[in-house]
């Protein structure tokens, strides 16, 4: 995978929405998880600082990669460009929950 290769990752964090960038994704080495790696950050260069990267930079701050649960992973794309990183309140409010599913149905009895 060549290192110009930027990823736009959207996954659900205790009912708030993340955004985040990163240079490498893969289906990592603990099953049900997605493993991210050199998270990517808008440079300080800019006079006008976004809170809400400040936010979502200082809570990722030290970190070398993450495993996402495959459940909260809302979806990955590939971009050309990278972009804010950001945290959004999930939209449906707070009475919503997600239904905890399995990550695989059990096999059924052989059948004779």
């Amino acid at each position: 995978m060549a290192a110009s290769h930027i990823f736009r990752i959207m996954f659900v964090n205790q009912g708030k929405v993340y955004e985040v960038y990163a240079r490498n994704v893969d289906h990592g080495e603990l099953f049900g998880f997605i493993e991210v790696e050199d998270l990517v950050f808008g440079e300080r260069s800019s006079v006008v600082l976004d809170p809400s990267e400040e936010r979502i930079k200082s809570e990722f701050a030290g970190v070398k990669r993450t495993f996402l649960p495959l459940h909260s992973v809302l979806r990955i794309d590939e971009v050309k460009k990278q972009g804010v990183s950001k945290i959004t309140t999930l939209e449906g409010g707070a009475n919503v929950a997600q239904f905890p599913m399995p990550m695989y149905s059990p096999p059924t009895g052989e059948k004779k």
